[in-house]
């Protein structure tokens, strides 16, 4: 029986709220003339304390692929910059046998004044690469991340995408013996996204472990021999995916509704925030069973110009089988040159097989996200009419339904 190559033990991280660390000088030449005045000191920081993590326990063996799943805040992130030695843990340790590449958000490791070529080979010397080891493989990693033309260009004129792509071929190219993937992904488009996946597949293939964090609960399923589910900073399961995808359903089955504070979501920036979301029937009352049409009404504590919103309406599978943007819309459906703070978005056919789907809502600036809530809402599609027929006969036969039409008749009559 081999060793581990990923060993977790114990590991719990905290962080303290409130204001701490050093001062300003500023801040130093005050607390001293209110010494000099006999001024009773400044208030101190509360003390609050947020355990991300508690007691997280689990080992992965060599050449493994293995999702890390979890609602926004559950820990995920903090677990990977652990295991990527970018933060210490609080309490606990972890054992790695063998080198570490991570892509955990876009441009970690990257230099924006070097050029893509000198990131590359800064991030094979920081994996512990010789130069002709990175130099054997450069070809290959810049024609995967389809960056030819722009090589030679500083990195902080490359695109999200693009950085995301060169990103993702030096980690998954340069041989780590662990390569740790997170979200990021999704930055990219669907073709490369698709050719991610193929790489981890091949990574793992040769020997390798793959720890893959993703709401894509379809995806995790087909790429992942086993996964973690983290729930609010611990382990609720360990082992099988298909019943880590169970546990993780029926946890998100009881949120109803908005369940977070934006303190406690996963969020970039300060603000805008999500303050509700009301999922209703077309006629404006309070909806948790469908069989027809719907509206969802976004609230957020604040409008700010260019301010837009997306919605994904979820299976039990993790699988988005309706995804609704702003984007899309008409300039007389959402206008662009003011900040709305109430989204509506109008469904006039459910479209939706029986079955009980999550709701997940993000609001987005140009910059990138604002705020986002998953499972948002939790819709339940009970039997109904479509096409004049039962919707349940379309029960796991398809993902969503379409209006469509049937003709026949006979050929020979026609004519």
């Amino acid at each position: 029986m081999p060793r581990p190559i990923i060993e977790v033990n114990g590991v719990s991280k905290r962080y303290q709220l409130g204001q701490f660390g050093l001062s300003s000088f500023r801040e130093e030449t005050e607390k001293w003339m209110r010494r000099l005045r006999g001024a009773p000191a400044a208030p101190k920081a509360d003390g609050r304390e947020f355990w991300a993590l508690r007691d997280v326990s689990f080992s992965v063996n060599p050449g493994e692929v293995v999702g890390i799943i979890g609602r926004n805040g559950a820990g995920k992130s903090t677990l990977l910059k652990i295991l990527s030695r970018i933060t210490e843990p609080t309490e606990g340790e972890i054992v790695l046998r063998g080198r570490v590449a991570s892509l955990l958000e876009v441009g970690t490791g990257f230099h924006p004044e070097l050029s893509g070529r000198e990131n590359v080979f800064l991030n094979g010397a920081i994996l512990g690469m010789r130069r002709a080891e990175i130099a054997r493989k450069f070809d290959e990693i810049v024609a995967f991340a389809e960056v030819e033309k722009f090589i030679d260009t500083p990195v902080k004129r490359y695109s999200s995408g693009m950085y995301v792509k060169l990103a993702f071929s030096v980690a998954a190219h340069l041989e780590p013996d662990i390569l740790i993937v997170d979200e990021v992904l999704a930055v990219g488009d669907v073709a490369f996204q698709k050719k991610c996946i193929a790489k981890m597949g091949e990574v793992s293939g040769h020997g390798r472990t793959v720890l893959f964090v993703s709401h894509n609960l379809g995806l995790i399923h087909g790429l992942c021999r086993s996964a973690v589910l983290l729930d609010r900073g611990t382990v609720a399961h360990q082992g099988d995916v298909g019943r880590a995808v169970e546990l993780y359903n029926a946890g998100l089955a009881g949120a109803g509704t908005l369940n977070q504070s934006a303190a406690e979501r996963d969020k970039t920036g300060e603000g805008p925030h999500i303050r509700s979301v009301r999922v209703t029937n077309p006629d404006g009352d309070a909806l948790i069973h469908a069989a027809g049409g719907y509206e969802i009404r976004i609230e957020a504590d604040r409008g700010q110009p260019h301010l837009g919103a997306f919605v994904r309406v979820r299976d039990q599978a993790g699988l988005v089988v309706q995804y609704f943007n702003t984007a899309f819309a008409g300039e007389d459906d959402v206008r662009r040159d003011h900040a709305p703070a109430l989204f509506t978005l109008t469904v006039p056919r459910a479209c939706l097989p029986p079955g009980i789907y999550q709701i997940d809502v993000e609001l987005w600036l140009p910059e990138g996200r604002a705020d986002a809530v998953e499972s948002a809402h939790r819709l339940e599609v009970h039997d109904g009419y479509f096409e004049g027929r039962q919707a349940s006969i379309f029960a796991g036969k398809c993902l969503a339904l379409t209006p469509h039409r049937w003709n026949s008749g006979n050929k020979d009559a026609d004519a």
